[in-house]
């Protein structure tokens, strides 16, 4: 059991590079005059693969690096524990928040040239994400499965002994992190996170960011309660099957 002060700090910490990374990528893809504008969907996905390899490798000690309240229900569903799960939510949310307002620093150059370029870019995408066809059901479906292929393989990886007790379980989670943007990214952009999504999009909405358009509030919801159901239904399962 770790104490409430290091949940709370491990997660700020872990959530916040999670996001700077992932959101980082995004922008240097999306931005004019960044060196890797256009770079494509598969660096997106190994970007926030790797967000997810420091940011979770980094709270691991002080948290145990959930990163995520989709991770941290369904851990919660499977062991009926469910006493520092507020503490995980707010510091992921508070660390969400935290690397958005941080990427944007770091691209702070590129955000104000956006608003001179004759074609500015829409921002919003560059935090948060938004489904290719816009249909709530299909959307949230789509979520629900997505984030049940992350949360239940990763309780099923906890189960190997080696995997924990190496720090191993973490890079197979970052590469299955991965995956699922390569796999399954493509209708909605996979969210699999609920402080991913909302966080950014709280900051977004924000900050004082040129042409940056709409924050999208319409949809909001779908990443959030796609990724929760996603979750519980995760630690479901594995109680049932394991």
């Amino acid at each position: 059991m770790y104490s409430n002060g290091d949940v709370f700090v491990g997660e700020v910490i872990g959530t916040a590079i999670l996001i700077l990374f992932g959101a980082g990528v995004c922008a240097a893809v999306t931005l004019h005059h960044s060196k890797a504008r256009a770079a494509g969907w598969i660096v997106i996905a190994f970007g926030w693969g790797f967000g997810v390899l420091a940011g979770a490798y980094t709270a691991a000690p002080l948290s145990g690096g959930h990163l995520n309240p989709a991770v941290t229900v369904g851990l919660a569903v499977d062991s009926e524990d469910w006493d520092q799960v507020h503490l995980y939510i707010l510091g992921q949310m508070v660390g969400a928040i935290l690397g958005a307002v941080l990427c944007w620093l770091t691209y702070y150059a590129q955000f104000q040239a956006n608003a001179d370029e004759d074609k500015a870019l829409p921002t919003l995408g560059i935090f948060s994400t938004a489904p290719e066809i816009r249909n709530p059901v299909a959307n949230l479906v789509t979520e629900i499965i997505a984030t049940i292929g992350l949360v239940l393989p990763l309780l099923a990886f906890g189960m190997t002994k080696g995997l924990v007790d190496s720090g191993t379980l973490i890079l197979m989670v970052s590469f299955l992190v991965v995956g699922i943007g390569l796999s399954l990214g493509g209708p909605t952009g996979y969210a699999i996170n609920p402080a991913r999504d909302l966080g950014p999009r709280i900051a977004h909405a924000l900050l004082p960011i040129p042409n940056k358009g709409g924050s999208d509030w319409s949809y909001s919801w779908v990443p959030v309660v796609g990724p929760l159901i996603g979750g519980a239904l995760s630690g479901l399962i594995f109680n049932v099957a394991f």
